[in-house]
């Protein structure tokens, strides 16, 4: 059940939203929706009606969530907009230093879940630019607000705040005070409630799961997510295809997951890449937008691997190609 020290938060917490005037709570209170939410809350995992109902109470409906969610800026840009927005020069030398302040974590994770430490480091990067950017959104105002108040995805959201408050039982969080971004993603790696609960881990063995603040949890998290999911240690990500004018439209790649040809395959149809993927090995043909014309890459599992943390190809290859930037710097500041 929830704790009195949650409870007292919760109370703090509605007392300063109460305060702060019309508007800024209530606004789910009466709404019929959350009531059988709050109903199923109790019946089928035992809350308490009137916690819940005090916690619902200082909640807020956030119009500018409802805007930004209508309109996902990122999703619109062509690839050569998209990657400056993440392979600059200060994310690089962030990522650098994240690496060299968690290097016995990463060396720790590596180790036991065969995750490449770049792409750990590149992951948080994209994601908080190393924590410090995790989100300022209450995940309760967040969360409502796409479960009650945006239909498109309000069945989604629905479970996702039912998760939250689970998670917030389970972990001894305050889900009046706990906060993230507007679609309700938590702590350095952005994790929503569900995969919060599937994949967090307690990687400092302190008896809780903390992805704000521990960066043993929040470092051995990510790993694991990309370890659950299939990623191979060793394994080529994505290599650029050698001759662009090579390739034919019809050969690009209907799926992201790899499956249907494998890099023999296309070198067969003379699609190759540098550095090359084993002939044996499944891959799909990926297509990119420069300002000049389009380029093709030769992606493998661990691309796709990428892709299950946010499902844009774009978003996958800035990883990727962030991971390798930092990298290089790392190496070179070693030396």
């Amino acid at each position: 059940m929830l704790t009195q020290k949650n409870l007292g938060a919760w109370l703090i917490s509605l007392l300063g939203a109460l305060a702060a005037g019309p508007g800024c709570a209530g606004d789910f209170q009466d709404d019929p929706q959350v009531q059988v939410f709050i109903d199923n809350m109790v019946k089928q995992h035992q809350f308490d009606r009137k916690q819940l109902e005090t916690l619902f109470a200082s909640a807020e409906k956030r119009e500018d969530i409802l805007e930004a969610i209508s309109r996902p800026a990122e999703k619109t840009k062509p690839w050569y907009e998209y990657r400056e927005i993440f392979l600059t020069p200060n994310r690089i030398e962030g990522g650098v230093g994240f690496w060299k302040e968690n290097e016995d974590i990463l060396k720790r994770a590596s180790s036991k879940f065969g995750v490449d430490p770049a792409i750990i480091v590149a992951i948080i990067g994209v994601e908080t630019r190393y924590g410090a950017h995790t989100g300022s959104y209450r995940v309760i105002d967040s969360l409502s607000t796409l479960a009650f108040a945006y239909p498109p995805r309000s069945k989604f959201f629905r479970s996702e705040l039912e998760q939250f408050l689970i998670l917030a039982r389970e972990e001894d969080v305050d889900p009046g005070s706990a906060k993230g971004s507007y679609a309700g993603a938590m702590g350095y790696g952005q994790f929503i409630p569900s995969s919060y609960r599937s994949y967090a881990i307690d990687f400092n063995d302190d008896g809780k799961r903390d992805l704000w603040d521990s960066l043993d949890d929040i470092i051995g998290s990510v790993a694991n997510y990309f370890h659950r999911h299939g990623w191979h240690a060793g394994e080529p990500v994505a290599a650029k295809v050698d001759d662009t004018a090579s390739v034919r439209e019809s050969q690009v790649s209907r799926k992201l997951k790899p499956g249907e040809k494998t890099a023999g395959d296309f070198a067969r149809e003379g699609i190759t890449s540098t550095p090359p993927f084993p002939d044996g090995q499944p891959v799909a043909l990926l297509r990119l937008e420069q300002e000049n014309g389009p380029e093709y890459w030769l992606t493998g599992n661990n691309f796709y691997v990428i892709t299950r943390y946010n499902r844009s190809p774009l978003y996958s290859m800035a990883v990727y190609q962030l991971s390798e930037a930092i990298r290089d710097a790392y190496r070179q500041q070693q030396h």
